[in-house]
């Protein structure tokens, strides 16, 4: 009889150091990722088009919202050149499977130009985002790891896109980069006889006039 019960006990201490306390697999989760867009500080964008395309070859249009979360701190710094902090959240992408290939149409206010331009997502990504919501974050153990999984793409001036993941503990992880191309029809594809969506700012004015536009550095 002892020594069963050893067995039992050995059995479930095993099982507990495989799931452990950072284990988020019985944690509450959606069955749909979210998509959300990044700009530089200054470089205000607008996005006039986004499409997924999912691991089953299936098309999903105007997904995720028009804006991204950027700042003009006028701080003295060249803080539009690379990425900065990467945050903002995202809009679910309901019905869908994980992302294969990102389309984006997109007007670069700084610049007053219309881009578009395709990210693929990586499996090592799609794997990252699995992840994200199966295992809670080695540092908050106690917390219930991501309710959804967050796929974020930036846009930048001179038609760059770039895209993170965010891992289990909400970090942001680089996983694709893409250069995209000129829309030739222009903002709306020619509709609205050429207008953007904003005017630069006087604040993002200022900055250019002083740093100019760090193409190269996204």
């Amino acid at each position: 009889m002892k020594s069963v019960i050893a067995l039992i006990g050995a059995l479930l201490l095993m099982g507990c150091q495989k799931g452990g306390f950072e284990s988020g697999e019985n944690d509450p989760r959606s069955p749909w990722w979210q998509i959300g867009f990044v700009e530089p500080n200054y470089m205000k964008i607008w996005v006039e088009d986004s499409s997924v395309l999912d691991i089953n070859n299936r098309m999903f249009f105007r997904v995720g919202g028009k804006s991204a979360p950027g700042g003009e701190p006028e701080d003295g710094t060249e803080s539009a050149r690379g990425w900065g902090t990467v945050g903002g959240s995202g809009v679910l992408v309901t019905g869908a499977e994980l992302p294969r290939m990102i389309f984006v149409r997109w007007q670069s206010i700084s610049e007053q130009k219309t881009y578009k331009g395709f990210i693929e997502i990586p499996e090592e990504a799609r794997q990252l985002m699995v992840q994200s919501t199966r295992q809670r974050c080695p540092k908050t153990p106690e917390r219930t790891a991501r309710y959804s999984a967050t796929l974020l793409v930036g846009l930048a001036p001179g038609g760059v896109l770039q895209a993170w993941v965010r891992d289990s503990c909400h970090r942001p992880i680089k996983v694709s980069h893409a250069q995209g191309e000129l829309e030739p029809l222009g903002p709306e594809q020619g509709m609205h006889g050429g207008r953007y969506a904003y005017p630069v700012s006087e604040k993002a004015k200022r900055y250019i006039d002083k740093f100019g536009i760090p193409y190269g550095s996204w």
